[in-house]
């Protein structure tokens, strides 16, 4: 779909509305450059450009694909293809929503071609026809405008990705667990970022050193603003890095410290286990109906010596065995100096 097109002379947009596709292509002989935005073409309406402005066709290919990086690509003497990747953050799924402008450079024209909702480049044709003085610098201006609009846009992925960090780091360092898949999750998001924002450097150098040198000093500045990007991002994949191993060892002190409990719980129930098996023997061995034991203990002074003392027996051994298997598990004092 064609969202602008329009004819740039000497600083100044020549239309007021929409110029029609094959009136554009006739422009670019008169001077100055065409600027056409395209948002999510179909194979068909690529294929009618390519032949209009007569771009190859393995640059339409690509601009057709979706790419990990950005790059810069050379496909006829005075036509290049730009690679952006735009991003967005969505603060409730914590995630970082990536689009993608593919932007042909010539010097009579400018084709970009957005795919992706955080592409949107309405504010950034509005202010570059602000700037007469840049737009009559030629069609890299354009490039400056698209270029300068991804990259600031990268500043709000930047405070949502710190933010959702500073709240899992604070969780972490005060000594609570926090959710070992969210600081995964998040630094997934800070890697696919950086991947978007590292690659573009370089592309920025290129632009730079092949751009009007009127446009230098800001395409200077759009580099300068995306190396402090690129700082930013990769020490918050380092913090995610260092907050997911205290988080590691967060979590294995927990577990120390549930199976220091379970271990108590247990050692307390095989003391009461053991306490109450001579009863369970002494009831069981009182409760059978043998002539000699009914015969024979009929008085209480026999219970007691019988009864209390079968009971009284064992418990005196299990305390000498504790006591025995205590010392011998105890750790000697280090000698004196």
């Amino acid at each position: 779909m064609i969202v602008d097109c329009a004819h740039y002379l000497d600083g100044k947009r020549c239309d007021e509305g929409v110029v029609p596709l094959q009136d554009a292509a006739a422009r670019c002989e008169e001077g100055g450059f065409v600027w056409l935005g395209l948002f999510e073409p179909d194979e068909e309406e690529l294929a009618q450009v390519r032949k209009t402005f007569g771009l190859h066709e393995l640059a339409v290919e690509d601009a057709l694909n979706l790419h990990m990086r950005p790059k810069i690509e050379r496909y006829d003497p005075d036509v290049q293809l730009v690679i952006l990747r735009t991003a967005r953050y969505d603060d409730a799924a914590e995630e970082v929503e990536f689009g993608e402008i593919s932007v042909f450079l010539s010097p009579t024209f400018v084709i970009a071609v957005r795919q992706g909702v955080a592409s949107d480049l309405r504010s950034a044709r509005q202010r570059l026809e602000q700037r007469p003085e840049l737009l009559a610098a030629g069609s890299s201006s354009a490039l400056w405008a698209i270029m300068d609009q991804v990259v600031d846009g990268y500043a709000p992925v930047i405070a949502g990705l710190e933010h959702d960090i500073d709240q899992i780091e604070a969780t972490v360092f005060s000594g609570a667990v926090a959710p070992t898949e969210r600081i995964y999750s998040l630094r997934s998001e800070a890697t696919d970022f950086y991947r978007a924002v590292h690659p573009l450097l370089a592309v920025t150098g290129t632009v730079e050193r092949a751009a009007h040198k009127k446009l230098r000093p800001y395409f200077r500045d759009v580099r300068d603003h995306l190396l402090l990007v690129d700082e930013e991002v990769t020490d918050q994949r380092d913090l995610l890095g260092t907050v997911l191993q205290a988080n590691m060892a967060v979590i294995s002190v927990e577990q120390t410290k549930l199976s220091l409990l379970q271990n108590s719980t247990i050692e307390q129930l095989t003391i009461l286990a053991t306490i109450f098996l001579p009863l369970t023997f002494v009831t069981g061995f009182f409760g059978q109906n043998f002539g000699w034991l009914v015969r024979h203990i009929d008085s209480p002074g026999k219970f007691i010596i019988y009864g209390i003392g079968g009971l009284l027996l064992p418990l005196l051994m299990l305390y000498l065995w504790l006591r025995r298997r205590t010392r011998a598990t105890a750790v000697p004092a280090p000698p004196g100096g």
